[in-house]
């Protein structure tokens, strides 16, 4: 294999929330961590009230408890996986809060699952997922 593609994503950021797209995504983050040889960064936003970018269906993760244990939870799921993973938490606007710490850790991939886009075309215009797709400084791979 070519060494150019063996450092294309040399560093993958996986954002992850309480939602089914995302927990079906870590099979494919795990194929991809461990094909490329990358370091993978599990990020968890903790989104307050105030600052609610969701769709209004969706859980909110205004908890730093909970968004913890499903950081801690995902950890171990990698790490059956054979995927060693590093954890960061922050709080603030997930659109906003996933690319910088995409900018901050050097990103080379941002992963996330997709929640509903097709449901309204204001859904989509306006979803955490979109903004990433619009504001990342790396590409992005979403999982529907």
């Amino acid at each position: 294999m070519n060494y150019e593609l063996l450092t294309m994503f040399n560093t993958v950021l996986f954002s992850i929330d309480q939602s089914r797209e995302a927990q079906e995504a870590v099979a494919t983050v795990a194929n991809i961590v461990k094909t490329y040889k990358s370091r993978l960064v599990l990020l968890s936003v903790v989104e307050k009230e105030e600052t609610k970018e969701t769709l209004p269906d969706a859980k909110i993760m205004t908890s730093t408890e909970a968004v913890a244990q499903l950081l801690q939870q995902a950890q171990e799921l990698f790490a059956l996986k054979g995927v060693e993973t590093e954890i960061i938490e922050r709080s603030g606007v997930p659109s906003f809060t996933i690319c910088d710490v995409a900018d901050e850790i050097n990103a080379n991939l941002i992963v996330m699952g997709c929640r509903g886009l097709g449901l309204t075309q204001a859904g989509a215009v306006e979803s955490v997922t979109n903004r990433v797709i619009n504001l990342s400084p790396c590409p992005v791979l979403i999982i529907p």
